[in-house]
């Protein structure tokens, strides 16, 4: 919930300057650092299918979660929340903290991310390198409440990414995911792809890349991909806006025990569930296909792709699906690079790399 604090006089000049100066900055990081690549992903030509990865590993951040970053900001910016001084408060699974502790550094506002003590270590590090405090809490299910009472505690804003990712972003264009997409896509061979997969954290990217495909008129379809361990995918078949899970997500950044605010189920026109044994598989095989290391949440989407790629290629169907590089692998190499890690888990990879690595050779589909 945003911050309702009177101790600034907003006609003070000294503090309108301030403002003024805070918004340029951001929108100063905008026009350095907006658009990202659009990688071809091989596929065999005899197919007729395109597969492309949005790679948003390459903003200054190293993630997706920048665009978002940038949008609250300038939206708390804009409704007067955030105040010279005073903290910013933001309960993350990782990478929106690091991405929002550089444009609180940006703009000279201490941060705080509350995280569960899950969150990998080089997450925290990025977000203590931006000069942000990490907050550890037991259970992903406490950074809500736990958030709400440090903003309290200190007047500061808690900027609630879960809430207000679906509004603070335009979605109507400005240089969004969406439009930079269908931009880069013009020369192609399909420019309007018959798919774009997303998977959902807050559920501002899908509703974002949505509802631009509907205020367009594109005929694209959206998937959104649902790692184990979260609701989205329970919530959206049952038509349930109060769904819940018990458990995390292991694949971070993505997955959630609520069904978030931010969430849009009517905007998109699936969701798969993707186990992750088979996320992790899709991870490792980007690598040795495109020499990307990316994070576990790419490979839910990599999985999803594939799968709607098979399920053309068997239909007999022609056209481009699309997908994200969501983060850079290097955050996770003693989580899901690791094979002692993924022995801990309980999560066995070998047997989705095999069928990935024979679909990819053109012997056999994706179940």
């Amino acid at each position: 919930m945003a911050s309702e604090s009177t101790d600034v006089d907003r006609t003070d000049p000294v503090y309108r300057a301030w403002l003024k100066e805070a918004v340029r900055k951001v929108q100063a990081d905008s026009n350095r650092s907006a658009d990202t690549h659009l990688l071809r992903f091989p596929l065999p030509e005899e197919w007729g299918i395109d597969l492309y990865l949005k790679d948003e590993s390459t903003h200054p951040t190293g993630s997706l979660k920048h665009r978002l970053a940038r949008s609250l900001f300038l939206y708390a910016l804009c409704n007067g929340w955030i105040r010279p001084g005073k903290p910013v408060i933001e309960a993350s699974s990782g990478s929106t903290a690091v991405s929002e502790a550089y444009f609180a550094k940006l703009i000279g506002v201490p941060f705080v991310a509350v995280m569960a003590k899950t969150t990998s270590q080089a997450k925290i590090d990025l977000i203590e390198f931006h000069g942000g405090e990490c907050h550890l809490v037991d259970s992903a299910c406490e950074v809500y409440e736990v958030s709400a009472e440090l903003a309290e505690q200190t007047g500061g804003h808690y900027m609630d990414q879960f809430t207000y990712a679906e509004r603070a972003t335009d979605w109507r264009g400005n240089n969004n995911i969406a439009e930079s997409v269908f931009a880069q896509l013009r020369l192609e061979p399909h420019p309007e792809p018959a798919w774009i997969v997303a998977t959902a954290g807050t559920g501002g990217t899908s509703a974002t890349i949505a509802r631009y495909v509907h205020y367009m008129q594109h005929d694209t379809r959206i998937c959104v991909a649902d790692p184990e361990n979260s609701c989205f995918f329970e919530g959206w078949v049952d038509h349930n806006p109060d769904a819940t899970c018990d458990r995390g997500s292991r694949i971070e950044g993505i997955g959630r025990p609520r069904m978030e605010p931010s969430f849009v189920p009517g905007a998109i026109d699936r969701m798969m569930k993707v186990p992750d044994a088979a996320s992790i598989a899709a991870m490792r095989v980007l690598e040795r296909v495109l020499g990307k290391t990316a994070g576990a949440s790419t490979g839910t989407g990599l999985w999803s792709a594939l799968r709607i790629v098979a399920e053309m290629r068997a239909a007999g169907e022609r056209g481009s699906v699309v997908t994200l590089i969501c983060d850079p692998g290097d955050r996770y190499l003693d989580k899901y690079y690791s094979d002692d890690w993924l022995a801990g888990q309980g999560i066995d990879i070998a047997p989705y790399e095999v069928e990935l690595e024979r679909f990819l050779k053109g012997e056999g589909g994706l179940s």
